[in-house]
């Protein structure tokens, strides 16, 4: 398994399947384990994705980090990666704004997470935001009305929650109840792990 990941790594770092790698810095493919049982799927690389090369390692990654601890979820044990494997964005003198992707841009890279799910096989997946929720569910997905609730999706079960990057730009004051809304999210999907993982899932905090 990890050897096909290596081949669709190297084959997706040269990807030219829609206009996005023009202007991004490098491909930002899955990282995780080959055997994981559960794989979260975001929406985009960021702007710190796309300079390290890595998913989820800026503000929204390091918010992510907190709720996954605070379910019982160890990172060491996810697989995660993007619906879209490139940064799109937009200059504002010389800041890169994120710009969300275009239905074009995920249909363009939907081999790449089709090749990710066949190599990983994860029993349990969860989507972070509506991009990738939608990506998966199709375009009349909504998460408000929907999110924190498990679904079978092609064999395996599907919880769709909101990206951390939207608690970041929730309120200040009412950021502690987004997390914890997260976090409960999250709590379902631990919950959802398989036996064969040998892992006691915590109540969450």
């Amino acid at each position: 398994m990890s050897d096909t990941l290596d081949s669709l790594r190297r084959a997706a770092a040269s990807c030219t399947n829609c206009e996005l790698y023009a202007d991004a810095t490098r491909t930002v493919f899955g990282e995780g384990p080959a055997s994981a049982w559960l794989m979260l799927v975001g929406e985009q690389p960021g702007d710190r994705e796309d300079r390290e090369g890595a998913p989820f390692v800026g503000p929204a990654g390091r918010l992510l980090d907190t709720a996954l601890e605070r379910a019982g979820i160890d990172r060491d044990e996810v697989y995660l990666t993007n619906a879209v494997k490139h940064f799109r964005f937009e200059r504002d003198g010389n800041r890169r704004l994120h710009k969300t992707p275009a239905v074009g841009h995920v249909r363009a890279c939907r081999p790449w997470l089709d090749g990710e799910l066949a190599a990983v096989a994860p029993e349990v997946i969860a989507t972070l935001g509506a991009t990738a929720a939608k990506a998966l569910l199709g375009s009349g997905f909504r998460i408000t009305a929907d999110r924190g609730r498990p679904r079978e999706w092609e064999d395996r079960q599907l919880v769709p929650t909101v990206h951390p990057s939207a608690i970041l730009r929730t309120p200040p004051e009412r950021r502690s109840e987004a997390l914890d809304a997260l976090v409960a999210d999250l709590a379902v999907v631990a919950g959802l792990r398989p036996a064969r993982s040998g892992r006691a899932t915590p109540p969450h905090r």
